[in-house]
């Protein structure tokens, strides 16, 4: 967790405290003390890695250049006839495919992340639905066959310009074989999960998250907004 953002009694952003509540706090009528948001910009705290910035409008093909326009509160790339270059995170999709209480991973094959274990997932296509785009990414990583079933979570990289949506999956053919970016696929039990040799601060928070759901499991993830040294992709 993001250091300021732990409470007295150890629960995020809310607790019930004898003490005098933090000076970035509310109290509520109830006499419970929330914790504020901090207020962070990533933008100038981590460098955002979404490429270089085009020079030129993709409408009408004249020069762009930083403006802050009316009511806004950054500068956006504004060509002269007004048209705005908007630069947006990226979607990335994927699945925890499940069979047998396995999970299934895949180590990486290509970088951010080379050599190390994720979930099977990319970037979402134009025209894909969400559960379209992580089940044709897992397929293509894994070589499973799956369905999709409900969301695990909706995880944020503000520095690196993304942000994931992680669906738990049913495997319901196929055999784990690495594809043409993985170098091996592997079911893990909930007890086996090689903490340590995870791609993404997103690949731990969507495994918290899944092992939350199962039985006699206890809600484990406290999510990290900023976290220094993760891959940026």
């Amino acid at each position: 967790m993001h250091e300021g953002l732990r409470s007295n009694c150890g629960t995020p952003r809310m607790c019930r405290s004898s003490v005098e509540p933090p000076q970035n706090s509310l109290v509520s009528p109830i006499g419970l003390a929330f914790l504020a948001m901090p207020e962070l910009d990533a933008s100038k705290q981590f460098p955002l890695t979404l490429g270089e910035e085009p020079s030129f409008c993709p409408a009408c093909g004249k020069p762009v250049s930083p403006q802050v326009l009316e009511a806004d509160h950054r500068p956006r790339l504004v060509c002269p006839e007004g048209h705005v270059t908007w630069r947006n995170p990226r979607m990335v999709v994927g699945t925890l495919p499940v069979r047998d209480g396995r999970v299934f991973l895949a180590r990486r094959a290509i970088e951010p992340g080379a050599g190390r274990w994720s979930y099977p997932g990319g970037f979402l296509e134009l025209g894909e639905a969400a559960q379209e785009g992580a089940r044709r990414e897992t397929e293509e990583e894994t070589q499973l066959r799956i369905e999709v079933g409900p969301l695990i979570g909706v995880y944020s990289r503000p520095h690196a310009g993304v942000v994931t949506i992680i669906y738990e999956a049913q495997v319901v053919g196929g055999e784990e074989l690495p594809g043409a970016e993985s170098l091996e696929v592997e079911g893990f039990g909930p007890d086996e999960i090689p903490w340590d040799d995870l791609a993404f601060t997103t690949t731990e928070s969507a495994l918290r998250d899944w092992l939350r759901t199962l039985p006699g499991r206890q809600p484990q993830y406290e999510p990290e907004l900023y976290v220094e040294g993760d891959p940026t992709v």
